[in-house]
């Protein structure tokens, strides 16, 4: 009885708090930040997947480009150009990537190691961008660049590393300028884990996709 009390007590007290930030969100434009994102994302997503179901069916077939990929670079020089990309404001899609691993002997494992790759990438991304600020030419040319999104990290922290780890938006960027405006490291740890389920919800549809 005494432990059902307490739980009522302790949803009492969240409630206001979740009130409280839901409405903190609404009101900064969080919500339609998301929104907007998820539409620019989709179009450009619908239109390579066509582009990309029409090149493999009239022009070459993308299973044998992957197979001759994974025969002509060495795994070791993959996986460092994947590190550099998703550490350099993720320059290449990763899907590139996860659809490579399909047609080594270890997809899972390397995948997993794809994983872990991109989610250190942000990590350093992070440190970059805390670094970038001693250098006052870099740190003036990124706050022109990346105004919008030094403002929105400052505003949604966290929420905003876990988009980025999540949706198809650069996860780099979100950690780099969460590093240069010296964001907690460990949340940035802790929201970055998300990084993982994409990893995974991509790979199983890639998978059933790639042959």
């Amino acid at each position: 009885m005494q432990t059902d009390m307490k739980k009522k007590l302790s949803k009492k007290n969240k409630d206001p708090h979740v009130k409280r930030l839901h409405n903190y969100y609404q009101r900064t434009g969080f919500y339609m930040f998301i929104w907007e994102s998820i539409k620019k994302a989709f179009w450009p997503a619908v239109v390579i997947a066509i582009l990309v179901f029409v090149f493999n069916k009239y022009v070459y077939n993308i299973n044998d480009g992957l197979q001759k990929m994974t025969e002509t670079f060495s795994r070791p020089s993959l996986l460092i150009t994947f590190f550099i990309s998703e550490t350099i404001l993720g320059l290449v899609p990763p899907e590139i990537f996860i659809a490579w691993s399909k047609k080594t002997s270890t997809p899972l494992l390397n995948v997993a190691i794809l994983a872990v790759l991109s989610y250190l990438g942000g990590i350093t991304a992070y440190f970059l961008g805390k670094t970038s600020l001693k250098i006052k030419s870099i740190k003036q040319y990124l706050e022109v660049k990346m105004a919008d999104h030094l403002k929105n990290t400052k505003k949604w922290g966290g929420l905003l590393i876990l988009v980025g780890a999540l949706l198809p938006l650069p996860f780099a960027i979100s950690c780099l300028t969460a590093g240069m405006i010296r964001y907690p490291i460990k949340n940035v740890i802790i929201f970055g884990l998300f990084r993982f389920l994409r990893f995974a919800i991509y790979a199983w549809a890639i998978f059933s996709v790639v042959s």
